[in-house]
C-alpha cells in the first residue's frame, strides 16, 4: 500500500482526521476535488475584509474544540453575545412584536419536546393559523437550512438539546482557521475521487489523476455528493447511499454589502428584514466594526437567492433594508459578492438535516464498511451536525476508528 490512510475531502472533517492520524505517525494522503481547503468553511478577502462565505460562528463555543485550537495558533477568538437576537432601533419589529414572536418560537419548541407530532414533521407542531408561523419558518431556515415541512422533530431536538447559547467568532475568518489547521502531509487539490474499492488488502481510489492505494479510506464528502453517485462505492455501500438521501443538505447563503458611509450604521447591530415573511433576510451590520452588512438567507429564502443570482439577491437585500431604513440607504450600500452553495461543485448545498422519520440515518452513515472505508462529516455527528465543529469531531472519531481497526 502507498499510504496507511487516504482521506477524501479537505473540509473540517478531513483536516481533523488528518491531524489525528499524522499525530499517530500514520502515512496519509488527502484528496480534495476543489482547488482549496476548508470545504464549507470559506473565508474570502474582499475590500480588505476577511468575509466568511460559509460557516462563520463557533457554535457551542464553550465546548467547541476549535476555540482552543484557534487560540493556540494565534487566531483572534471574539467572545461575547452576538446581536442576532436584537432588532436595531426596533425598526419594523418593535419590542412587543419581538417578544410575541419569541414566545411563539419558544412555544413551538416546547410542543416539539412535550408532544411531538406522530409524523415527526416539525411543521405539524405549528399553531394553527399562528400569527408568527412565518417567523418560525424563517428561524428554521437560518438554523437548519430547511423549512419546518422538511425537518425531522427527533433530529432537530438532538441538536437543540445539545447546543449551548455561546456563539463566538474568528476575526481572521473561520475558513482561514480551518485551512491553517492542516498538518504536513501529501495533499492533492483538484483531484476528485471517482470510485473506491476494497480489494481485500486495502482500498483502491480511482481519481482523475490516477489510482491511489491505501490500507483504509475516510470519506468526508457532503451527503448531496454521496447521494448523487459521484463516488462509486459498490453494493456494500447501498445502505450508506440511501442514508445520505435522507440527510439532504439544506441551504444557507450570504450576500455581502459594502457600507460606503460607515458612520450611518452602528457596529455589531442586527435587523430582520420582515419577520412576517418566511423568506426574509437576516442582516448583521458592521461585524467586528467592518464597513459591511452580512445578509443571510436560509431554506426557501436561500433557494430564491440561488435562482436569481448574487447580483439580483443583493438588489433584493437593499430593497428590504430600504424599507426599514429609508430609500436614502441605497446610495450608502454597494454589493460585494455572495455565496451560492447549491451551485458549488463537489458540495452542492450547505448543511444536513434529517427528513421526517429519518433521524436514524446519521448513525447508518457513520458506520464503516468492512473495516476499510470509514465515513465522517457533519452529517455523521449525532448531535452537532450542521456545524464545523461537529464535522471536526466526526473526523477525529473516524480517524480513531481506523487506528483501532489496524487495517
Amino acid at each position: 500500500m502507498e499510504y496507511d490512510v487516504a482521506i477524501v475531502g479537505a473540509g473540517a472533517a478531513g483536516i481533523a482526521a488528518a491531524r489525528t492520524l499524522v499525530a499517530q505517525h500514520r502515512s496519509v494522503i488527502l484528496l480534495e476535488a476543489s482547488s482549496r481547503l476548508g470545504g464549507r468553511g470559506c473565508t474570502v478577502g474582499l475590500a480588505g475584509m476577511a468575509l466568511d462565505f460559509g460557516c462563520g460562528w463557533l457554535h457551542s463555543a464553550d465546548r467547541n474544540p476549535l476555540v482552543g485550537i484557534g487560540e493556540e495558533a494565534g487566531f483572534t477568538i471574539v467572545r461575547g453575545t452576538s446581536a442576532w437576537t436584537k432588532q436595531w432601533r426596533g425598526l419594523g419589529f418593535d419590542a412587543e412584536e419581538k417578544a410575541a414572536a419569541g414566545d411563539a418560537w419558544a412555544a413551538l419548541e416546547q410542543r416539539l419536546h412535550d408532544s411531538p407530532p406522530a409524523s415527526d414533521r416539525a411543521s405539524d407542531a405549528l399553531a394553527p393559523a399562528g400569527e408568527w408561523n412565518a417567523f418560525c419558518r424563517a428561524l428554521s431556515g437560518y438554523m437548519n437550512g430547511a423549512d419546518l415541512d422538511r425537518l425531522s422533530v427527533a433530529d432537530f431536538l438532538a441538536y437543540d438539546d445539545a447546543a449551548t447559547e455561546h456563539n463566538w467568532r474568528v476575526r481572521e475568518g473561520y475558513g482561514t482557521l480551518l485551512s491553517a489547521s492542516l498538518p504536513q502531509l501529501d495533499l492533492r487539490l483538484g483531484t476528485p475521487v471517482r470510485g473506491i474499492a476494497n480489494d481485500g488488502r486495502g482500498v483502491r481510489l480511482d481519481t482523475g489523476r490516477g489510482t491511489v492505494e491505501a490500507r483504509a479510506a475516510i470519506v468526508t464528502v457532503s451527503t448531496n455528493l454521496l447521494a448523487s453517485g459521484a463516488i462509486a462505492l459498490g453494493a456494500s455501500a447501498n445502505e450508506h447511499l440511501h442514508a445520505a438521501t435522507q440527510l439532504p443538505l439544506g441551504l444557507a447563503d450570504k450576500v455581502f454589502l459594502e457600507i460606503l458611509a460607515p458612520e450611518a450604521f452602528e457596529t455589531e447591530t442586527h435587523l430582520i428584514g420582515n419577520p412576517r415573511d418566511p423568506n426574509t433576510g437576516s442582516y448583521y451590520i458592521r461585524p467586528f466594526g467592518m464597513p459591511v452588512i452580512e445578509a443571510f438567507y436560509g431554506g426557501p429564502g436561500a433557494d430564491i437567492l440561488e435562482r436569481v443570482g448574487v447580483s439580483e439577491a443583493a438588489r433584493l437585500a437593499i430593497d428590504e433594508l430600504a424599507a426599514l431604513l429609508g430609500s436614502e440607504v441605497r446610495a450608502k450600500l454597494r454589493p460585494l459578492g455572495g455565496s451560492q452553495w447549491c451551485r458549488t461543485d463537489w458540495i452542492n448545498g450547505s448543511y444536513s438535516h434529517a427528513l421526517p422519520g429519518h433521524a436514524g440515518a446519521r448513525a447508518i452513515l457513520a458506520r464503516p464498511i468492512e473495516e476499510r472505508i470509514f465515513f465522517a462529516g457533519e452529517a455523521t455527528h449525532p448531535t452537532d451536525f450542521s456545524t464545523a465543529h461537529g464535522a471536526w469531531q466526526s473526523g477525529i472519531r473516524a480517524a480513531n476508528e481506523v487506528i483501532d481497526s489496524r487495517p
